[in-house]
């Protein structure tokens, strides 16, 4: 038997480690410098073709519209719902929700469903603005409805991070054009949070406003460098940054470089804004908080009110995120409304899904995410489409084969839409009226201060900066540094390329039980460990700087803020308009009850009896959907005539059950066909509770009521 030397063995692994860390990080930098070089970088997995060019409409933007190709074994039906997915322009190049197979595009193709993507170029295009990109984001939509005529549906849109309150913006700006949206990891209300955690939320009040991002545009000449959003990204979790991260692919050479290159492609595609880009995100978004409550207005007067979007909105966020934590993603819902109802009024269908543990970039990176959650939202969607106004928590359990009617359900899931209260929303933690005036007086405070900048300061900088001294800073970010250094560009990496070539030729790799190599990863943790505690410590202090300063009264008190003054964003008023609307709405409703026919009584019904559920399961849907297929009546005139059964009960319940034998007059073959019908979809998925029993039982006693003959005044032609 070889007589074996720990430590020889372990410093010529080490060696040969190092020589293929160094490579990749090679390879990282040439993939880097190819990248930025593209005409139209990004990070997609699948071909597509430019559909339309931002840069053509009348008011240019660096955004485009393409056409994702579906893979050979793909077949997309054209009747089915287009998705358009917008990805994030936070610092990072597009591509991230279709970059690899197992991803939102990737599981909306699956579902058979035609799929685009809007994107962008490096470059923003001069004089272009957020409130442009939302103009030219519409009419990338319109000409999507366009193209898809036979859909039966308007396209699902998918906002990504920071793409999501960008979507919900269009949606707010025009109501009519979008079917359900899914704001993925994206924050909405950026001043939520829990004590502890989540500091990323004060960095706006330790910097002293939106001045310093006025700053950095006047340094960039008209230009904000997207990667000083990708470092504050890093800052946040310094023990992965200058650490864990490269550690993993030191430790795991010969298996890491695929995935770490992958990722870091997209991670590295460092874009710009315009200045006046970036400052309209923070002054209305980060630090102004203006969005949940209606406060941003448009150039053409259409105030951007979440209240306005009619179409689902489904909010998917995780507890493991710490830089769109549950209370930025969900927050917007407490801060817009005061209850449930007030929800339904505006005819609005929220629903949410809260993950334990993936963190910020898996909620749109993971496979497994991509796998479950997205892929249950792809093929729920026209069941997410159909639910009644209210707030919705989406409750996927795993498949087990023990469920009934398992079978009408083909993925590894079932989903059930359980109803919720803002109570639900509150637990998840939220801000207190003293948090409220806290992050009241940093929005104050940066009005001053950015205001004393852009009168004093500002006019020099624009003189002094120069469009050349803006692109060397720029090419001198520590950042893009990192990765052109570690690049061909650098003459020493020749010998790296050597080194790691031999390396590979008698590579030799160390036993993990190895002494040696168990002292390296237990160095490495203590590393780790150290760091993170460092993280820690700084957040704290962070938090505990924050609360000195902005909740000593002299401080709110100069802002103009004062205890007796309420809350500082109170929740935005019903205007006269809206609440006439709901008034005649309720008189139309009363007056509608008696009329219809087996359509209606039979939702109305089946709604009455399901209600006590207080969810709504995939699977009765999914029998309900094919006998909508085969009455071969429009997803949308389904959805317009559930609502308003829906309504009809929350208006009067005792009315609308007592006029259901009104509906069914003179119709007996058809009223015993519906109840079979009722019966049928409330037994699929299991067992009815005690009162959906009774519920049941109450309907079979009205049908079993003799009925007049139909006088044909109240019954409607049924299709």
């Amino acid at each position: 038997m070889p007589v074996t030397n720990p430590w020889l063995d372990y410093v010529v692994d080490a060696s040969q480690r190092t020589a293929l860390f160094l490579d990749i990080l090679r390879e990282r930098g040439n993939q880097y410098n190819a990248h930025i070089t593209a005409t139209a970088p990004n990070v997609l997995g699948f071909e597509y073709d430019v559909v339309m060019d931002g840069r053509d409409l009348p008011e240019p933007v660096n955004y485009a519209l393409i056409r994702i190709k579906p893979p050979k074994s793909v077949t997309i039906d054209l009747h089915k719902r287009p998705f358009v997915v917008i990805d994030p322009r936070a610092g990072h190049g597009p591509g991230i929700g279709g970059f690899k197979a197992d991803s939102e595009i990737g599981v909306a193709l699956a579902a058979g469903h035609p799929c685009y993507f809007i994107g962008f170029l490096p470059e923003p295009e001069p004089e272009q603005t957020i409130e442009k990109v939302m103009r030219a984001e519409v009419t990338f939509i319109e000409h999507v409805v366009a193209t898809h005529p036979q859909a039966d549906g308007k396209p699902a849109v998918i906002g990504n991070c920071q793409a999501g309150w960008a979507v919900a913006m269009l949606a707010s700006y025009r109501p009519d054009l979008c079917g359900p949206i899914i704001l993925a990891g994206a924050p909405l209300s950026y001043w939520a949070g829990v004590h502890g955690k989540n500091p990323m939320r004060y960095s706006g009040g330790l910097l002293g406003g939106s001045w310093l991002t006025a700053l950095t545009g006047d340094l960039g000449a008209g230009k904000f460098d997207g990667a000083w959003l990708v470092q504050n990204f890093e800052n946040m979790n310094p023990a992965n940054t200058l650490w864990a991260k490269q550690h993993n692919v030191y430790a795991k050479v010969d298996t890491e470089r695929e995935r770490y290159l992958e990722f870091e492609r997209w991670w590295g595609g460092h874009v710009i804004l315009n200045a006046e880009e970036m400052q309209f995100i923070v002054d209305n978004l980060f630090v102004g908080n203006k969005l949940p409550t209606g406060g941003v207005v448009t150039s053409d007067g259409i105030r951007l009110d979440f209240r306005r979007i009619k179409s689902p909105i489904i909010c998917f966020c995780s507890k493991g995120d710490d830089i769109t934590p549950p209370q930025q993603a969900l927050g917007w819902i407490t801060d817009l409304y005061e209850s449930v109802d007030a929800i339904r009024s505006h005819g609005q269908t929220i629903v949410y899904a809260v993950h334990d543990k993936v963190g910020h970039l898996g909620i749109f990176v993971s496979g497994s995410v991509a796998r479950k959650e997205h892929r249950e939202f792809a093929s729920n969607i026209d069941f997410i489409d159909c639910l009644p106004p209210g707030l919705y928590e989406a409750v996927l359990t795993p498949k087990t084969g023990d469920e009934p009617d398992a079978d009408l359900d083909p993925t590894d899931y079932i989903t059930r839409f359980e109803a919720r209260d803002l109570d639900d929303i509150r637990a998840l933690g939220h801000n207190d009226l003293e948090d409220e005036r806290r992050f009241a007086a940093v929005a104050r405070l940066s009005e001053i201060n950015t205001g004393l900048y852009n009168t004093f300061v500002h006019p020099w900088m624009e003189a002094l900066v120069t469009p050349q001294m803006a692109e060397v800073a720029r090419e001198m970010h520590p950042l893009r540094l990192g990765y052109k250094l570690a690049s061909d560009v650098n003459p020493l990496m020749n010998s790296v390329r050597l080194w790691a070539d031999h390396a590979r030729e008698n590579r030799k790799p160390v036993d993990p039980n190895n002494p040696f190599w168990v002292m390296q990863e237990q160095v490495s943790d203590g590393i780790t460990t150290a760091l993170e505690t460092y993280g820690q410590l700084r957040d704290q202090a962070a938090e505990a700087m924050f609360m000195a300063t902005y909740s000593n009264p002299l401080m709110q008190a100069m802002l103009g803020l004062s205890a007796s003054d309420g809350p500082p964003r109170p929740h935005p008023g019903l205007d006269p308009e809206h609440r006439a609307f709901v008034a005649q709405r309720i008189t139309e409703l009363t007056a509608k009850m008696a009329e219809g026919g087996v359509k209606e009584a039979a939702v109305r019904a089946l709604l009455y009896v399901l209600w006590p559920n207080r969810a709504a399961d995939e699977r009765r849907f999914e029998i309900v959907d094919r006998l909508r297929e085969d009455d071969e009546q429009s997803l949308q005139d389904f959805k317009d005539m559930l609502r308003e059964q829906f309504l009809m009960l929350l208006v009067d319940e005792d009315r609308a059950i007592e006029t259901l034998p009104d509906l069914m007059a003179g119709q007996a073959k058809e009223r015993d066909e519906v109840l079979a019908m009722i019966r049928l979809i409330a037994g699929t998925g299991g067992p009815l509770s005690p009162e959906s029993e009774e519920r049941l039982a109450q309907i079979e006693k009205l049908w079993d009521t003799p009925q007049p003959a139909n006088t044909g005044k109240r019954a409607r032609k049924q299709s």
